[in-house]
């Protein structure tokens, strides 16, 4: 079983990882931001440093989505190599932060490694409004994500709905967070629950 969670900077990608792969007991894969070498770098020069950090990301889950399919271990992964491909550095690119040779040699790559992957048995999607990803994003006060504009994020989110609207990789399933507190409240938590085992079901 390969879960991944998807959504927008301050969704809650990673603390719904956790404590969804404390429930199932299923082992999580989270994205490397700790040790990744280029995000500081990044959103303080954003265009100089975009390719390495889209192609940074892009090695690193490859790498993890490899792992998972052999491991044959269930797993929950926090975020996909679609979102790299689909938004991240396609908003980039847009904003004239990634050259059109960069552009272009980084979506080639993506091709070719899509070519060997699978996507994920289900994916949840953590729908969320600018305003409640601005509150979250403040709330764990990560130094580095201070500079990241109201206008990026609604540019992700917008590119964020496209994607998932024509997303065809699997079985999906989509969580309006705006109103739910699945840290502090675990009635919300169990309601994902709840949702999540329906999917899961419906898989066998």
């Amino acid at each position: 079983m390969h879960v991944a969670i998807a959504g927008n900077i301050g969704a809650g990608k990673t603390t719904l990882t956790q404590l969804l792969a404390k429930h199932y007991r299923w082992e999580p894969q989270l994205e490397d931001v700790v040790d990744n070498p280029y995000l500081d770098d990044f959103y303080n020069q954003m265009e100089r440093w975009s390719f390495n950090l889209q192609v940074y990301f892009l090695n690193s889950r490859f790498r993890q989505i490899s792992l998972i399919r052999e491991s044959g271990k269930d797993i929950i992964q926090d975020r996909t190599i679609y979102e790299d491909a689909h938004i991240f550095a396609p908003n980039l690119h847009a904003m004239g932060l990634m050259t059109n040779r960069d552009f272009e040699n980084y979506r080639s790559l993506f091709e070719l490694m899509e070519s060997f992957v699978q996507g994920p048995d289900l994916l949840i999607y953590l729908r969320s409004s600018i305003p409640n990803l601005v509150k979250q994003i403040h709330s764990r006060g990560r130094e580095y994500e201070n500079s990241i504009s109201i206008d990026y994020l609604s540019r992700l989110n917008e590119r964020y709905e496209a994607w998932v609207h024509g997303y065809n990789k699997g079985k999906l399933l989509i969580i309006d967070v705006d109103n739910l507190d699945f840290v502090s409240n675990p009635e919300d938590l169990g309601s994902i629950i709840t949702t999540i085992d329906a999917e899961i079901n419906g898989l066998f």
